[in-house]
């Protein structure tokens, strides 16, 4: 059983940058495919995709509407997957979740929020 706990959630400032760590436990993490997913203030059923990245980190993979800003990264030394978050938005207030999948298992952590202030 892998557990996930994310942080680095705060309140931010239009503009500033933020970095998002999710360490895990329970599993080998070198063999997991990590993500990160947001979801956004009255929108309970909808979890937006934001970034991937594969077991050995040398691959990643962006949506759209953080490609260009958002940076995934792991460290597999430590077990932790991070989210660098530049250039924040008001729309990118949401719960931040990580996510490991390891098939046919996915993992999600318990979210930690972000606020960006306008």
């Amino acid at each position: 059983q892998v557990q996930l706990v994310e942080a680095g959630g705060v309140l931010v400032e239009v503009g500033e940058s933020l970095k998002l760590s999710c360490a895990a436990s329970g599993g080998t993490f070198s063999e997991l495919n990590m993500a990160w997913f947001r979801q956004a203030p009255g929108k309970e059923k909808e979890r937006e995709f934001l970034a991937a990245i594969n077991s050995g980190g040398d691959d990643t993979y962006y949506s759209g509407s953080v490609k260009g800003r958002f940076t995934i990264s792991r460290d597999n030394v430590v077990n932790t997957v991070y989210l660098q978050m530049n250039g924040l938005k008001p729309d990118d207030t949401a719960v931040y979740y990580c996510a490991a999948f390891l098939s046919p298992k996915l993992y999600w952590g318990q979210g930690t929020q972000v606020t960006v202030s306008s």
